[in-house]
């Protein structure tokens, strides 16, 4: 999807934030900590969006470890729900010269044994961008938009 995140009002129900290792069990550890965070969220395993969380954070966190890498530094993941959606967020220390965005990305051939991450991004998320970070890094954001009956009513 290629639609840049709308700004909203900051009305955020409820975050997660950790700190990873950049190792591939900090990346297996993100998944499953996603998954555990929704489920206490309300949004139950096995549903539409946590299946597309669960996919989109393996991804991106996978990115994060074996391209983002930097010695000695962590990965950092975010979850959020801002009004209406399941914000996702992940932060490495590596700065490219050119952030792949959306639009840019391609399906790789058949048989190539990489390249397939961010086009599952973009296929799971509604919208997705990747953001400079400062001092250096980057932060990859994805959103999956909640059914109705998902949605998850702020604390009177």
């Amino acid at each position: 999807m290629t639609a840049p995140i709308t700004p909203q009002a900051p009305v955020t129900v409820r975050t997660f934030r950790q700190r990873l290792s950049s190792t591939p069990r900090g990346a297996r550890l993100a998944r499953h900590l996603a998954l555990n965070q929704l489920h206490a969220w309300g949004i139950p395993h096995g549903s539409d969006v946590s299946e597309a969380v669960a996919v989109i954070v393996a991804e991106l966190a996978a990115n994060a470890v074996t391209h983002g890498r930097v010695p000695g530094r962590d990965f950092e993941l975010r979850l959020s729900l801002p009004t209406g959606s399941v914000r996702i967020e992940v932060t490495d220390t590596r700065t490219e010269p050119r952030h792949p965005k959306p639009g840019d990305v391609r399906p790789s051939a058949p048989l190539d044994e990489r390249g397939r991450g961010l086009v599952l991004v973009d296929a799971l998320a509604d919208r997705w961008e990747v953001l400079d970070r400062e001092p250096l890094g980057k932060t990859v954001r994805a959103e999956v938009d909640l059914p109705s009956r998902l949605r998850i009513r702020p604390p009177a």
